[in-house]
């Protein structure tokens, strides 16, 4: 036992500084993705209902391809090949080369990747919203952004709370695939731990531990949101 909490401990020999370092990377991360990928999830939604049919194409597109290809599969090809031509536009401008910020790379790519999933989600939140609501805004003159930002989005937000919880939690758990791209986040850190301890079982039941934790508070505050958001909904 003294032993495990010298392995764990914010001693010399210990790696609870750096778990707990990989774990604000891991927070990072999954923040920034989450509202990347709701920004692009909601421009991609309202290009799905509305927009011309080239634009509906590409989104369809879009969305297909990111929710059919693995998630990992994905996250190498936008890691390598964006990092990749990132690098040669750079070199081309005469800019020599480009060092990317490996957190803002993780976010760029999981957010474009959870885009997809959250552009289904908001779809299908707006068209829940009863059309009489839209018309009786358009009655008073309410249009484009006035009209999404004052009634649609306040509408939709209740029915897209849940979805949208279930892919914050599942994004906690994605962010541990950009480990394989070498990012300091939590799983990473802890392969470190493992492999520079022997002490594989300790560091990853810890890291298991830090995983089941964060997910544990992300379900209470979900659900005190849900809780807050029921009181928009009309009664039955």
């Amino acid at each position: 036992m003294s032993s495990f909490f010298e392995l764990v401990g914010f001693g010399d020999q210990g790696w609870g500084g750096a778990l707990l370092k990989g774990l604000w990377v891991t927070l990072q991360i999954s923040f920034g993705a989450f509202l990347v990928g709701m920004l692009i999830g909601l421009a991609v939604a309202t290009v799905k209902l509305n927009g011309p049919r080239p634009l509906v194409r590409v989104a369809q597109l879009y969305t297909t391809l990111c929710r059919s290809v693995p998630e990992l599969l994905l996250i190498l090809l936008l890691f390598y090949v964006g990092s990749m031509g990132l690098d040669q536009l750079f070199a081309w401008l005469g800019y020599g080369g480009l060092q990317l910020d490996g957190t803002l790379v993780a976010i760029a790519v999981l957010g474009l990747v959870q885009g997809a999933y959250a552009a289904e989600i908001f779809r299908a939140a707006i068209q829940a919203v009863p059309y009489g609501q839209i018309e009786a805004a358009r009655a008073f003159g309410m249009r484009g952004r006035a009209l999404f930002l004052r009634v649609t989005l306040p509408a939709m937000a209740p029915h897209a709370l849940a979805g949208m919880a279930n892919l914050w939690v599942v994004l906690i758990k994605d962010s541990a695939l950009i480990s394989v791209v070498g990012t300091n986040e939590l799983l990473f850190t802890a392969k470190q731990a493992a492999g520079s301890t022997r002490h594989y079982l300790t560091f990853y039941l810890v890291a298991a531990a830090m995983y089941y934790l964060l997910t544990l508070m992300s379900n209470l505050l979900c659900g005190w949101l849900e809780r807050r958001f029921q009181r928009w909904m009309p009664s039955v």
